[in-house]
């Protein structure tokens, strides 16, 4: 209402405890470090498989690989584009120095080279 908060209580009522065994394997389970971080590109890169080349994401999926290849891909592209928006930035001369002067100046630079990088990130890794 306006501008205030004012929180529905749905009669949602609370699941049951559970008993300390179960909670350590819990915890065990949600610990597991092994799980692969999978961000923007590697879900992209995902999608893409998915729609254009079923066999070789149906193929990972029964390997068991998909997690570390969409891992391993996603690692890959966000450092390209971390290396291409500095260079990017270093070659033309988008610097501190700017970014004190004259900060929406800085900001549109910056929006163009990152959007240039990604592209080229997508061209070059995610989407072939």
């Amino acid at each position: 209402m306006g501008d205030y908060y004012l929180p529905i209580d749905f009669g949602i009522k609370a699941m049951p405890t559970k008993t300390t065994q179960e909670q350590e394997t819990t915890v065990q389970e949600d610990t597991q470090a092994d799980r692969p971080v999978i961000e923007r590109f590697g879900r992209a890169h995902a999608a893409f498989l998915k729609r254009t080349q079923r066999h070789v994401y149906s193929q990972l999926i029964a390997e068991g690989k998909l997690g570390a290849y969409l891992a391993q891909i996603d690692e890959q592209a966000n450092s390209m584009m971390e290396l291409l928006t500095r260079q990017m930035a270093g070659h033309e001369g988008v610097t501190e120095q700017l970014k004190a002067a004259d900060q929406m100046e800085w900001v549109r630079r910056m929006n163009s080279i990152r959007n240039r990088a990604e592209e080229i990130v997508n061209s070059e890794l995610i989407f072939c």
